[in-house]
C-alpha cells in the first residue's frame, strides 16, 4: 500500500506541475504584454486577465496540495470559466476574421483550464 501511495503522490506532483507551468506560462504572457510599448490598450486589459489568471491558479493549486479545502475546485472552476469568457468574447468581437485558427486556440486553451481544474479536483480526492 505505501508503494501505491508514493506513486499516486508523484503522479499527483507531476500532473500539478503541468497545471503549473500553464499558469506560469500565462503569467509570462501577461508580463510580455504589459510592458510592451506596442500594446493597445485592450490587449494590455487581456494581459491582466491572464496575468490574473495564472497568479489565481497557482495560488489554489498551491493552497489544494496544503490543505483539505472543498472551495478550491469551486473557486478554480469559475475563474477559469470567466477567464474563457473573456478569450471567447474577443474572439467575437474580432468577428470571427481568425477563422479556424481562432477556434482551434479556444478549444486549446479550453483543454488547458479544464487540466487545471481536474487537478485541483484530484488534489482534493485524494486528501479527502
Amino acid at each position: 500500500m505505501k508503494k501505491y501511495s508514493k506513486v499516486l503522490k508523484i503522479g499527483f506532483a507531476l500532473f500539478s506541475s503541468i497545471s503549473s507551468i500553464s499558469s506560469f506560462l500565462f503569467v509570462f504572457y501577461a508580463v510580455n504584454i504589459a510592458f510592451s510599448p506596442m500594446a493597445t490598450p485592450w490587449l494590455k486589459t487581456f494581459a491582466y486577465v491572464t496575468g490574473g489568471y495564472g497568479l489565481l491558479n497557482i495560488y489554489i493549486l498551491s493552497w489544494a496540495w496544503r490543505s483539505k479545502i472543498s472551495w478550491a475546485a469551486s473557486a478554480d472552476f469559475v475563474i477559469a470559466a470567466c477567464f474563457l469568457g473573456v478569450c471567447v468574447m474577443d474572439y467575437l468581437r474580432d468577428g470571427l476574421t481568425r477563422g479556424t485558427a481562432g477556434l482551434a486556440v479556444l478549444l486549446v486553451l479550453a483543454l488547458m483550464l479544464a487540466l487545471n481544474w481536474y487537478a485541483i479536483i484530484l488534489l482534493n480526492q485524494h486528501h479527502q
